[in-house]
């Protein structure tokens, strides 16, 4: 039952805090917490800030790979374990800048001139950070390169950055991130990059930078062709964390972007959540609000509604670090639990157009995470009536909301930071890192390895090699037409002539050799065309 207007303001008061080290503030007062949760929880948050303590000193965090989880350590390099650590955090970062600076003034320029945009190769980690901090940092008009992505495999969706960028690649600049080397959405990329610089008569070296791990297969091939540059990845830093490394830092300086500002601004947020004391504690708090709201266990979903259109990725941001961290079949105890929380969200008040009616009298399978930004805009804003603005629709929307959430017994968290500059987009970052690391301890967890990620990585090289194997039959037996079952039985995997079938398929929707002989559906033959 929802409290009355009167009990809610004697509870915000209360649930309200403010940290001005990071211009932000926390209301948990739409969290209908139990009395004594917090002294239940005591013990499980003791042991949650011990174990981030012992991450952040460089304890073996992921012993699948054995190795330390260190993203902490990029905006405070002198909390590196050892002093080589810091020294390369530091070298990277003055090596980034230098490279930058010179891209800037035009010492380092492209076949047709100075650079003017900046295509960002990668996939997961390595462009939704990227991508939400150009969108929220950056502005057409200022700007120093123009950035662009390939962050998926989809030919289509890279024809269609390539026409934005279509006479302008000898002013590209092509940075490509992937800490192997061996994703295939990022190897592709690059591929189809180097081949349309190639079709314009450009030298793909001449215009190429990576961002990888020393010595992998990516390192290699930029140092065999010729590359610009090459800044390094570690394998302490998680893809989904490493937006303050080179992956999230080099293309933010490229763009123009205030990276010493968002690093202090994550610096500030890490100082702060180190604090052992829930109740000044924003990361502890919001954890243990997550917590209370999926009971331990992943039973409500997370929305993520940011009310400015500068923060609209931070949803997509969040759902890879949330659920890619907290997605988990086993705890530490090797005991099957099906951890997680399942994370969706765009922007106000555009939602409100959308999924909210939902929201306030559909399923109630979901907590709001409601994001308000106090500042509206540089300068003044017109009236759009007498004493109103666009900005302050904007905020009577996300408290309509909030309370008509409310009403309904949908409840919500509150973020409220000054303004959405550089500074507070980092501090939000590590926040949400923070929050994770401690909501995994919570539940017993490990949120730094992703066996899930690395399955359907197998399952789709076993998909490709069918594939080769399909075709090959095919041209063997050139004329003869198969249907999806028989050539399954031809290649000896009986069972997967489904797999055949989605395979051939697509291989004739795009004239890849093979084409349809005869009938339809499931029931069609293939032949090699």
């Amino acid at each position: 039952m929802a409290l009355s207007k009167t009990a809610l303001w004697a509870r915000f008061q209360k649930a309200y805090t403010e940290h001005p080290s990071i211009g932000l503030a926390l209301d948990l007062s739409r969290v209908d917490f139990p009395d004594g949760f917090h002294a239940a929880m005591a013990v499980p948050a003791r042991q949650a800030f011990l174990a981030m303590d012992a991450l952040e000193k460089g304890a073996v965090a992921n012993p699948d790979e054995n190795r330390m989880v260190g993203h902490y350590w990029l905006r405070n390099a002198a909390l590196a374990p050892t002093p080589s650590i810091r020294a390369e955090i530091e070298d990277t970062n003055a090596a980034l800048k230098a490279f930058v600076a010179d891209v800037h003034a035009g010492k380092v320029h492209g076949a047709g001139g100075p650079f003017r945009n900046v295509l960002v190769v990668g996939i997961g980690g390595s462009a939704l950070g990227p991508q939400f901090v150009a969108n929220a940092l950056g502005h057409p008009k200022t700007d120093r390169l123009a950035p662009h992505f390939f962050d998926n495999t989809d030919p289509d969706g890279i024809d269609r950055v390539l026409a934005r960028l279509d006479g302008q690649l000898g002013r590209t600049l092509a940075l490509v991130i992937s800490k192997s080397g061996g994703t295939p959405e990022t190897r592709n990329g690059m591929l189809e990059a180097k081949a349309a610089y190639e079709r314009a008569g450009l030298a793909f070296g001449a215009h190429a930078v990576a961002v990888t791990g020393v010595g992998s297969k990516l390192d290699q091939y930029a140092v065999q062709n010729g590359w610009l540059k090459r800044f390094p990845m570690w394998d302490w830093v998680g893809g989904r964390t490493s937006e303050t490394s080179a992956v999230g830092l080099l293309p933010a300086a490229l763009q123009g972007l205030d990276i010493d500002g968002f690093l202090a601004g994550a610096k500030a947020c890490d100082a702060l959540t180190r604090v052992h004391d829930v109740a000044a504690n924003p990361a502890m708090a919001l954890a243990l609000a997550w917590y209370f709201l999926t009971e331990g266990r992943g039973a409500r979903d997370m929305v993520v509604l940011p009310y400015k259109d500068r923060l609209e990725l931070f949803s997509k941001y969040l759902q890879q670090l949330v659920m890619e961290s907290l997605g988990k079949e086993i705890d530490v105890d090797g005991r099957i639990v099906n951890q997680g929380i399942a994370v969706y969200g765009n922007k106000g008040s555009t939602d409100q157009h959308a999924y909210v009616q939902q929201l306030r009298e559909g399923v109630p399978n979901f907590f709001a995470v409601l994001v308000e930004v106090l500042r509206d805009r540089d300068g003044a804003s017109l009236e759009v009536e007498p004493g109103v603005t666009s900005g302050d629709y904007l905020s009577g929307f996300l408290l309509g909301t909030r309370d008509a959430l409310y009403e309904k017994g949908r409840q919500s968290v509150t973020l409220t930071v000054r303004d959405a500059g550089a500074g507070t987009v980092g501090a939000l970052i590590a926040l949400f890192e923070r929050a994770v690391g401690f909501y995994a301890s919570l539940v017993r967890i490990n949120a730094y390895h992703q066996p899930g990620v690395e399955a359907g990585k197998k399952a789709a090289a076993v998909v490709l090699a069918l594939q080769a194997r399909a075709v090959a039959c095919l041209r063997a037996n050139a004329g003869k037409a198969f249907a999806a079952e028989s050539l399954a039985e031809a290649l000896g995997t009986p069972d997967q002539a489904e797999l055949v079938f989605k395979i051939l398929a697509h291989l004739a929707a795009n004239d890849r050799g093979v084409r349809v002989a005869s009938g339809s559906g499931t029931a069609a033959a293939f032949v090699a065309a």
